[in-house]
């Protein structure tokens, strides 16, 4: 087992080794998701935005300035990714009676089965590799990661250099 590596001189250890397994596990994660949706014909940004209208549903009207946070994207760009699912029938745009400045975002039923099936999938497979990454977050909980990573130093007789 390597060795936690920690910030020389740091009030708080830095666990580099359970950071870098966080960020590999999200990341294959988001390329199996990314995968997923161009399968599927639409492009990944396009799969997280549908996932958003779906998820905002029930709050009312879902602004293109409320997709635009959601994804932490800038608004054109939230603008530019509706009118490509705009032209696929996959959501359809309304402008606000009272505001003309507000258009909100519906899913349509193309978008809805599209989603459905990546959604499922993404189910599936949080099922399957998820325990990995709460495993991974867990290590890195404060008080918790740090127990368990001396019981497994404790148990395989590991330490640390001196």
């Amino acid at each position: 087992m390597a060795v936690t590596r920690r910030e020389a001189g740091a009030a708080s250890p830095v666990d580099y080794e359970t950071l870098a397994e966080l960020r590999y596990q999200i990341r294959l994660f988001m390329r199996r998701r990314e995968e997923a949706a161009r399968a599927a014909g639409i492009e990944p940004q396009q799969y997280l935005l549908l996932l958003q209208l779906k998820g905002l549903e029930d709050r009312g009207p879902t602004t293109v300035g409320a997709l635009a946070e959601r994804l932490q994207i800038r608004h054109h760009s939230a603008v530019e990714l509706v009118d490509r699912l705009v032209e696929r029938d996959m959501v359809a745009r309304r402008r606000d009676s009272l505001d003309r400045r507000e258009v909100s975002v519906t899913l349509r039923p193309a978008g809805e089965a599209v989603l459905r099936k990546l959604a499922l999938y993404s189910m599936e497979e949080l099922r399957t590799e998820g325990p990995e990454l709460v495993r991974v977050l867990r290590q890195l909980m404060p008080g918790r990661g740090r127990a368990r990573r001396e019981q497994r130093t404790a148990r395989t007789g590991g330490g640390g250099t001196q």
